[in-house]
């Protein structure tokens, strides 16, 4: 199931490219979830867990995917740490979706990312311990909890 800490969360790693970097395993890439990330979010194809097709940048490593596929590539392959997810844009939402639905991961959002208007799913807002099943549902209580972040 996923979890979101909406504003700032402790244990949170923020800045995921650094930390994405420094820890990654090659193998990580060669999962077909991976791939298929990879391939919605950054256009790109993978040949090998340290080599990435890319038709903007050519033949890349790792480090130089989108800020927001390394997000969802720690998201799935740490699921007990905490990763700022505003790293992310709201293209990558479904994914976030999907690998909640695969296990239980925690994510931090400082922002309103958008799962889709007409998208169900169960998300746990662990702020205040809510759940909600909708964007309809979501947004008054995100927004609270964004707001009393701007007030700290």
């Amino acid at each position: 199931m996923l979890t979101i800490i909406y504003g700032n969360a402790k244990n949170s790693i923020y800045n995921t490219s650094v930390y994405f970097k420094n820890t990654y395993e090659p193998e990580w890439l060669e999962t077909d979830l991976a791939k298929e990330m990879i391939q919605d979010i950054d256009g790109s194809e993978v040949i090998s867990g340290g080599c990435i097709n890319s038709p903007v940048l050519g033949m890349i490593p790792p480090e130089r995917l989108s800020g927001g596929v390394k997000t969802l590539l720690l998201i799935l392959n740490e699921p007990d740490r905490i990763f700022n997810a505003s790293t992310c844009g709201d293209n990558c939402a479904k994914w976030i979706l999907e690998i909640g639905k695969q296990q239980d991961v925690t994510i931090n959002l400082r922002h309103m990312m958008s799962f889709g208007k007409d998208t169900k799913f169960e998300i746990v807002i662990q702020n205040g311990g809510e759940i909600v099943h909708s964007m309809e549902e979501m947004i008054p209580i995100a927004s609270k909890y964004l707001n009393a972040m701007e007030q700290e």
